[in-house]
């Protein structure tokens, strides 16, 4: 080596880079330099070591990105049960104002029904009141008639009484 200091060449990587590293060692070797031989060893180790990560990276990725579609899946499942669990929700908030609706509207229909009876009952005795109390008047006007009929009787029975005994009258 000379008084200058070496820097490590940079290499190439890949398949491209063993190849270079493989002749570097072969021709290191066949010439008897050592230094070249090792820098193609080093060079075909990096060489292999970039290729193994650039692997084990695109391992990495697709790895995450499983798992990210799986985490998106898991969430989507997820905005799905929720999404069944309010429809049924509202299903079943619909059923119950609906059931609601029918219990209120069958109130109503009763208090109505009830209402038009209540009506009717009062309708019915009031008309018999009614009837009752004309009966009632029809009885007492009778009975005047009756007894004026019975006092013009008896004023006839009287006069004629008083006929047939002037002195009894006075």
């Amino acid at each position: 080596m000379s008084g200058q200091e070496q820097k490590p060449a940079r290499t190439v990587g890949g398949t491209i880079g063993k190849a270079v590293g493989r002749a570097k060692e072969a021709v290191g070797s066949a010439l008897g330099k050592e230094d070249l031989a090792r820098e193609g060893r080093l060079q075909t180790v990096q060489a292999e070591t970039e290729q193994e990560a650039a692997e084990l990276a695109e391992k990495a990725a697709a790895e995450e990105e499983r798992a990210a579609i799986a985490a998106e899946r898991a969430e989507n499942e997820t905005r799905r049960r929720q999404l069944e669990t309010e429809l049924a929700d509202e299903g079943q908030q619909e059923a119950i104002e609906g059931r609601k609706e029918t219990v209120v509207g069958e109130a109503d229909r009763r208090a109505r029904e009830e209402a038009a009876a209540a009506e009717r009952r009062r309708q019915a005795e009031e008309a018999t009141a009614t009837a009752q109390e004309r009966a009632a008047e029809a009885q007492e006007a009778a009975q005047l008639a009756e007894a004026e009929r019975l006092k013009r009787e008896a004023e006839r029975a009287e006069k004629a009484a008083d006929s047939i005994d002037p002195e009894g009258a006075n």
